[in-house]
């Protein structure tokens, strides 16, 4: 899952975006209003975390403008604006949640899946391929109904492939992704998390679900007939 946080107090930011790429999403920081709208209309993401008092462009003319270009991400106002006022403006706007700082981490993370639920609200949280089940709300993966311990970015590798199930994904992408950076050749940190992987959810089992596309890069494998 993708969030561009827009804030313009860098430490708050820096924050934030560490604890949430801990817990296996991709995030972008912008420092000001101008740049986050860029950043909001030209890419696409799941959730934006949008402080009010910007420089360049204020957080209430950046959520209006994204809406009336019929931008639907879901956003999450964060903000010392606490008056009553200011949250019925915000939410007027369009914002989705309104938290206040400060604020604690958990609770934001929690609102963040809330909202990401919202979103999909028809999509059944647990992905199943013949005995691998992974819940995508709890973030629980099991194989054979014995769980597996992942760390956060083990389990948003191995949740990005699943979502690309079937499809062949080179290196570049898969770092573009998960990493949210653009993928040094001369480095094979992306083939040491998915020899982890491997050893976790393949190691053992007759059926392999990760497999090596030779020269290019690796596929989550879930048809039923593959061995």
């Amino acid at each position: 899952m993708k969030i561009l946080i827009v804030e313009d107090e860098k430490k708050v930011a820096t924050f934030i975006q560490k604890g949430l790429e801990n817990e296996g999403f991709v995030v972008t920081a912008e420092f000001d209003g101008e740049q986050g709208l860029e950043k909001a209309v030209s890419e696409s993401y799941d959730i934006i975390i949008l402080d009010l008092m910007l420089p360049k462009l204020d957080g209430f003319t950046l959520l209006e403008k994204i809406r009336k270009q019929g931008i639907n991400t879901k956003v999450l106002i964060l903000t010392a604006k606490a008056n009553v006022q200011d949250r019925i403006k915000g939410l007027n706007l369009g914002a989705d949640d309104y938290l206040v700082k400060p604020f604690a981490f958990g609770e934001l993370l929690a609102r963040l899946r809330a909202l990401l639920r919202r979103s999909y609200p028809d999509k059944n949280p647990v992905l199943q391929f013949d005995d691998l089940s992974v819940n995508t709300h709890t973030r629980e993966v099991f194989r054979d109904n014995k769980k597996i311990e992942l760390s956060a970015k083990e389990y948003a590798l191995l949740e990005f492939l699943i979502y690309n199930v079937n499809r062949a994904l080179n290196r570049s992408t898969i770092s573009e992704h998960v990493w949210n950076y653009n993928f040094d050749t001369g480095t094979n940190f992306i083939d040491v998390y998915i020899n982890r992987i491997r050893k976790k959810i393949d190691e053992g089992y007759s059926k392999k679900f990760i497999k090596t596309i030779r020269g290019f890069g690796y596929m989550f494998k879930a048809d039923k007939n593959d061995q």
